[in-house]
C-alpha cells in the first residue's frame, strides 16, 4: 500500500510539474507573439512614415507625334468646358500650359493614378487618343520629416 501511494504522490508530482511547464510555455510562446506582432506593427508604422504618401497626381499631357494642331484645335472647346468643370468640382487644383506649346500639366486632387487615369481618359482629347499622358504620384516631401525628430 505504501508503494502505491509513494506512485500516486509521484505522478501527481509529474503532473503538476507538466502543468507548470505547460503552462509557461503556454504564456512564453504568447508573449512572443504578441511581441512580434506589437514589432511587426512598429516596423509596419516606421515603414508608411519613410514611404511616400500620395496626395495628388501630377498629369502630363503631351500631343501625340503626327496630331496637327487643327485637330487638337477642333476638339478645345469641349475640351475646356469639361476641364473648366473638374476644377471648379475640386478634382483639378492647378493647371498649366506646357512653355514648349505641346500640351498641358494638370496637378489632380487624387490619392492614386488609377483615379488620375480615370478623370483623363473622360476627357475629348484623350476620348480622340490625341494625347499622351504621363502619370505621377506626388506628395510631402520625405526628408522634411527629418525637422520633426523621429521619422
Amino acid at each position: 500500500m505504501t508503494a502505491v501511494i509513494g506512485e500516486t504522490r509521484h505522478l501527481r508530482t509529474i503532473r503538476v510539474v507538466m502543468l507548470a511547464f505547460t503552462l509557461t510555455l503556454t504564456g512564453a510562446i504568447s508573449m512572443t507573439q504578441s511581441s512580434l506582432a506589437q514589432a511587426q506593427a512598429q516596423a509596419q508604422a516606421q515603414a508608411q512614415a519613410m514611404s511616400p504618401m500620395t496626395t495628388a497626381v501630377m498629369v502630363i499631357l503631351t500631343v501625340k507625334a503626327g496630331v496637327t494642331r487643327e485637330q487638337v484645335m477642333s476638339v478645345m472647346p469641349a475640351e475646356i468646358r469639361q476641364t473648366a468643370a473638374l476644377y471648379l468640382n475640386g478634382k483639378i487644383r492647378e493647371w498649366y500650359s506646357r512653355s514648349d506649346g505641346r500640351g498641358v500639366v494638370f496637378l489632380l486632387d487624387t490619392r492614386d493614378v488609377a483615379e488620375a487615369h480615370t478623370i483623363m481618359e473622360g476627357l475629348p482629347l484623350a476620348k480622340q487618343d490625341l494625347m499622351d499622358h504621363d502619370y505621377i504620384p506626388v506628395g510631402p516631401l520625405l526628408p522634411l520629416r527629418l525637422l520633426m525628430g523621429n521619422p
